[in-house]
């Protein structure tokens, strides 16, 4: 399918500088020096009606006077010309800009009303636009130098996107010293079209890149930004840091940038959720950029210390274990080879004290007997610079371990100029270094943290369970009655019916309006039981102490009933009170308290959280949070996440709690919070839980109308599989054929699907000759979003096994509107109809995602294809630029 449509952001040619000028101080006069100094290996043209030279280069009054090709422009005029230049640069196919000027969103209404004329223009002329109010972009290895105000980094494999221009110049400064360099850099200013999402889609295949670093402010499309982001994730390493996590933080980005900022845990759940690493220091993304720089992964969390200090070695350590990570045991064998070549008194154990003086060679034995060690997954080598010792000789001895080991290892050179020389070289070969035991321990949890990231990540839950279907139909009923009687807050026996339709256990609860009825529903619930007033005004019962436990006699009923309501009345008279309702007592035995619930972040959407319950929640703050839909494995890593999880094994005399009938209520959760959108927060709390059963025992759910344009599951960020889209047909010759979505677990099957392949038909797909899909290449096509795209697969059952026979994709164009597609069946299963299905399919789903076009490029000679598509309604037409290729193309 297309490459990237922001390609030549980092790929021109040729570029053009509007408002280039040799005024002092001038935005387009530094842009356009910049560009020469960096050595840009294209042609670099000043546009400037005012000049005939700039800079010692001719300038030109527009394009119309260059009249040459142009393929990026960087827009540095006041900014109500800007439109007028993108639609000039439309009719000489200019494909991206990036616009530096300033004076947009920023400024206030008539501010916002120019950036709309600029995203306009740019759509209609198909242009991509970086900025406004940016500092621009860098490409280090092509001697791109887009941006204002600085010099080119150094090269390397490290990618920085920023909203923050001032952070970009900061970061390339700080960067020399640490001698880290970058593949690109992009600053997205107020970010108008061009996001996070669009340069994320390219880095994650660029093959100069293998790490990426984000500064973030706020999102403005959670689904593009996640969509952007988990692609990425899943073939390179992605670091973010999160500005504006404290409230005046968060004021201060606003007023900054304009941008919408989400709460920091819901962010820390997002940035797990999409496999990547969060930060929370500038220092700390320098520090994993080194350690993910050298492609060497932890395959676990066992951590061995190396040092010539006994101070230095307990400071890591503390940090191990207030990490979460672990010191390793060194096996029997690690600790013979250790014995014999260590002086008697080392430390016998892990951290390895090899002494004050130890020569660089016992640096290097200690090292290679780790490395070599299976209970080992890295290792920190601490060097204090000491009467004894030379710390270059052992920088050499470590790196000369380090190059053939495939497990990271790390150094910490202690101190300043006696150990500088040490630490160039340390750096020159890629062994991570720090200045501190801390920040060295720091960076080995980053690697860890992916790691552990990497695995939800690759989760793909679908929204509903398979067994014990919930009564969603039933439940949305509910929630429609309560909202046509103009309400928004379910009342305890609506919420509890809620719970029920999704199978969740609930305490029965009867809504009684007096005494009398309340007692009658004491006596056929069985005593003892529990009152608690009703009222869709009141966030918490217990504000008007509104609860009462344990009632187990008649007279007590009548007398409760009377005193909450009086109460209630006193405390808070504006509230309306629709009675009491009465439950039987919930089981003490062996219980503990939990809580479940669901709130509406207004970025990401549907958010739950799972900690423990009762009364004191807020003041405990045990939580953890995660963005559904969730499976088996997010919910145990969301359980193990909370500190109630260490009263849920066996202690004392209680048994331990039954965890899989919690899990089945988070899993019950999760499809209540896919299906219903219209839930916009809830509270299951207090859920009880022993040995035998959970129960929700108290329930409040706020609802809200869905807008009326949202698609399904458009509530959420991140789409689940959509099981709905699976269907079976019989081919012609008496086969059954299921055309499904595609899945993660797939990727071998796809791999076979297009080795299986004749090389025309590979050819014809991919238009180029290749033998089978590469890494990078499988991970994009089996490990997708569902939302700005869709694989459907053919599969068949033969011999016992499922096949794959053909595949049919799409992906969104940018605007939304259109989408391009790509469809290729298996040559030994021609003849049977099978590529048109797919596509029906597939333009029945991109239909329903709200796609109004459907188009894509097929070879000239793909006879085949051309007569399909042609079957389906698609027009042919020829591409000016390549009689090779058709372009055909489909109104849905």
């Amino acid at each position: 399918m297309r490459v990237s449509d922001i390609e030549q952001l980092f790929t021109p040619t040729a570029v053009a500088v509007f408002g280039a000028s040799d005024s002092e101080g001038s935005i387009g006069g530094m842009v356009f020096r910049n560009l020469l100094a960096g050595g840009f290996k294209g042609n670099a043209y000043a546009i400037n009606p005012k000049y005939k030279e700039v800079a010692g280069e001719p300038c030109y009054r527009d394009l119309g006077q260059l009249d040459k090709h142009v393929d990026l422009a960087l827009i540095a005029t006041p900014a109500d010309r800007v439109p007028a230049i993108l639609n000039q640069c439309g009719g000489y196919g200019v494909k991206v800009a990036v616009v530096h000027s300033a004076g947009f969103g920023e400024y206030g209404e008539r501010g916002i009303n120019l950036q709309e004329r600029m995203v306009e223009a740019a759509r209609s002329n198909r242009i991509r636009v970086l900025g406004p109010n940016c500092i621009g972009a860098m490409r280090p290895q092509h001697g791109l130098n887009a941006s204002v105000g600085q010099d080119l980094p150094r090269r390397g494999n490290v990618a920085l996107v920023s909203q923050s221009g001032a952070i970009c110049t900061a970061m390339i400064d700080w960067s020399e010293r640490r001698r880290i360099g970058f593949s690109a850099m992009v600053s997205l200013g107020a970010a108008a079209d061009v996001d996070f999402g669009d340069v994320l889609d390219y880095l994650a295949l660029d093959s100069q890149t293998q790490c990426i670093l984000l500064y973030v402010e706020g999102i403005r499309n959670a689904r593009h930004f996640m969509s952007g982001l988990r692609a990425a994730a899943r073939l390179k390493p992605v670091v973010v840091v999160k500005a504006g996590r404290h409230p005046a933080g968060t004021r201060a980005v606003k007023s900054h940038t304009g941008a919408y900022v989400g709460s920091a845990d819901v962010f820390r759940a997002v940035t797990e959720r999409a496999g990547v690493v969060q930060v929370s220091s500038l220092d700390q993304l320098f520090a994993a950029a080194q350690v993910f720089g050298t492609r060497r992964r932890l395959a676990g969390d066992r951590i061995a210390v190396i040092t010539n200090g006994g101070g230095p070695g307990v400071l890591a350590a503390d940090r191990i274990i207030e990490l979460g990570l672990s010191l390793a045991q060194i096996s029997d064998t690690t600790r013979q080879t250790l014995e014999k070549a260590l002086p008697d008194h080392w430390s016998h154990g892990n951290p390895i004290d090899i002494i004050g003086d130890a020569p660089p060679e016992r640096y290097r034995i200690a090292l290679d007997a780790c490395l070599a060690d299976p209970e080992v997954d890295g290792v920190l080598c601490i060097l204090a610079p000491l009467v004894f010792g030379d710390p270059v000789a052992t920088a050499e001895q470590v790196i000369a371990s380090a190059k053939d080991s495939r497990k990271p290892v790390l150094a910490c050179w202690m101190g300043g100029k006696r150990v500088a020389e040490a630490q160039e070289l340390l750096a020159e070969h890629d062994v991570p270094h720090f200045d501190s035991p801390e920040v060295a321990i720091d960076a080995f949890s980053f690697l860890a943290t992916h790691q552990r990231n990497q695995k939800l990540l690759m989760q793909s839950p679908g929204p509903l369970s398979q067994e014990d279907a919930p009564d969603v139909e039933g439940a949305r009923l509910i929630i429609e009655g309560v909202m046509a009687e103009g309400r928004k807050t379910l009342g305890t026996v609506e919420a509890k019916a809620i719970l029920s339709a999704f199978r969740i256990p609930t305490m029965q609860a009867v809504l009684t309006r007096t005494p009398n009825e309340a007692l009658m529903a004491a006596q056929a619930l069985g005593f003892p039981v529990v009152m608690k007033i009703n009222s869709p005004d009141l966030e918490h019962k217990s504000d008007v102490d509104g609860v009462r436990l344990n009632i187990d006699d008649a007279q007590s009923v009548r007398r409760t009933f009377t005193e909450i309501v009086e109460r209630a009345k006193r405390l808070r008279p504006d509230a309306r009170m629709e009675g009491i309702t009465v439950e039987h007592m919930a089981s003490t035995r062996a219980a503990r308290e939990l809580m479940i619930g669901v709130t509406r972040d207004r970025i990401f959407g549907p958010v739950i959280s799972f900690g423990a319950g009762g009364t004191k929640v807020e003041v405990l703050e045990d939580r953890a949070l995660g963005l559904p839909p969730l499976n088996a494995f997010i919910i145990q890593t969301m359980i193990d996440h909370t500190r109630i999880v260490r009263l849920m094994g066996a202690f004392q005399h209680m048994p331990p709690m039954n965890r899989v009938a919690l899990a089945k209520i988070l899993q019950r959760v999760s499809e209540m919070v896919c299906e219903l959108p219209e839930i916009i927060s809830m509270d299951i709390n207090p859920l009880i839980g022993n040995d035998k059963d959970v129960v929700a025992v108290d329930a409040r759910i706020k609802v809200d109308y869905r807008p009326p344009q949202q698609t399904t599951y458009g509530h959420m960020a991140i789409h689940p599989y959509p099981s709905h889209l699976i269907e079976r047909v019989q081919l012609p010759d008496g086969k059954d054929l299921v055309i499904r979505p595609i899945r993660p677990e797939d990727a071998e099957m796809e791999q076979e699907f297009v080795r299986g392949l004749s090389e025309q038909t590979k050819y014809f797909r991919f238009m180029q000759a290749i033998k089978e899909l590469t890494p990078e290449m499988l991970v994009r096509f089996t490990q997708i979003d569902y939302d700005r795209e869709m694989a459907l697969i053919g599969v068949v059952e033969h011999d016992g096994s499922d096949v794959q026979v053909g595949v049919a994709r799409y992906m969104a164009r940018p605007g939304g509107e259109a989408c391009e597609f790509a469809i290729v069946v298996s040559d030994t299963w021609r003849n049977l109809g099978i590529g048109a299905r797919l596509m029906r399919s597939l333009m029945q789903n991109a239909r329903l995602r709200g796609f109004r076009v459907m188009d894509g490029e097929v070879l000239s000679a793909n006879s085949r294809m051309l007569a399909l598509v042609k079957s389906l309604g698609f027009r042919i037409e020829s591409d000016p630029q390549d009689m090779a290729v058709k372009w055909v193309s489909k109104v849905l």
